[in-house]
């Protein structure tokens, strides 16, 4: 384990789904720095074989200890179900097992929806760790191949999007789930959209809370090391490959003063 406690915390994403997570940590423990990587270049992840999402997640992990961070938030569902299949130096924390924690305990009648990514949702993983949490819980899957790219094209409130949300939910809806697990922290983003479509019956969860909780946890229990108050605040935003659309979505997720550097990354 790191003993700096003056080293940032590293977040990772595909692509810019990421930041929803960044946003909350940033705001929940605002003493902190941290650096985000995107990994734009090769977005989608969900589409790729576990074995190459495998290779992704560790030169993405290997970014990070050049740098270096003293833990590293694998902010990305699909790459998240293979980080017990990788090697870190670092603590690190995946987005699957809080979302399937929070979501155990917020379902009331045991029926949880879960849309996600092709590759999330061909994993299983969130099925199988809702199952060692709370047995005898019915999950339904939607995987939501289209969602990611309208969300980094900055079509998050548009009819279309309204639409295909509308169609994607619609089973889940039939099979009468009272909670949905947001499976890709790009969805977040359309927590709007969700909103219409699913109505006051049906909770989402997102997992940036609860893994801002096992952090909190962490950092009572001395397994992380905290940073001095008063010294923090400052983010640094890497991409595989920048364009404008990364700039205008990353400050309307963030805000434009949030953002120090924004700055390409070699993997």
């Amino acid at each position: 384990m790191p003993t700096d406690s003056n080293l940032p915390i590293g977040v990772f994403d595909s692509g810019l789904g990421g930041l929803t997570v960044l946003r909350h940590l940033s705001k929940r423990f605002a003493n902190e720095d941290f650096i985000y990587l995107g990994d734009t270049a090769r977005i989608p992840y969900g589409s790729k074989s576990p074995r190459t999402i495998q290779k992704y997640l560790a030169q993405n992990l290997a970014f990070f200890t050049r740098m270096p961070v003293k833990a590293v938030v694998v902010a990305c569902n699909s790459a998240s179900t293979q980080v017990s299949l990788v090697n870190s130096t670092v603590p690190i924390y995946d987005v699957i097992t809080p979302g399937a924690l929070r979501a155990s305990i917020t379902s009331k009648n045991s029926r949880i929806g879960v849309v996600a990514t092709r590759a999330t949702v061909m994993s299983e993983c969130y099925p199988k760790e809702i199952h060692k949490l709370k047995p005898g819980v019915q999950v339904f899957q939607q995987a939501c191949p289209l969602l990611v790219p309208l969300v980094e094209e900055g079509w998050d409130d548009d009819p279309i999007t309204n639409l295909i949300v509308y169609r994607y939910v619609s089973p889940l809806l039939t099979a009468n789930i009272d909670t949905l697990i947001l499976g890709c922290t790009h969805y977040p983003i359309l927590k709007n959209t969700f909103a219409k479509v699913l109505g006051a019956r049906v909770q989402t969860v997102d997992s940036a809370e609860s893994i801002g909780d096992l952090i909190e946890r962490d950092f009572q229990l001395h397994k992380l090391p905290v940073k001095e108050a008063g010294t923090g605040g400052i983010i640094r935003l890497f991409a595989t490959d920048i364009s404008d659309t990364f700039e205008t979505l990353a400050k309307r997720i963030l805000g434009p003063a949030t953002i120090v550097q924004l700055e390409l990354a070699e993997i």
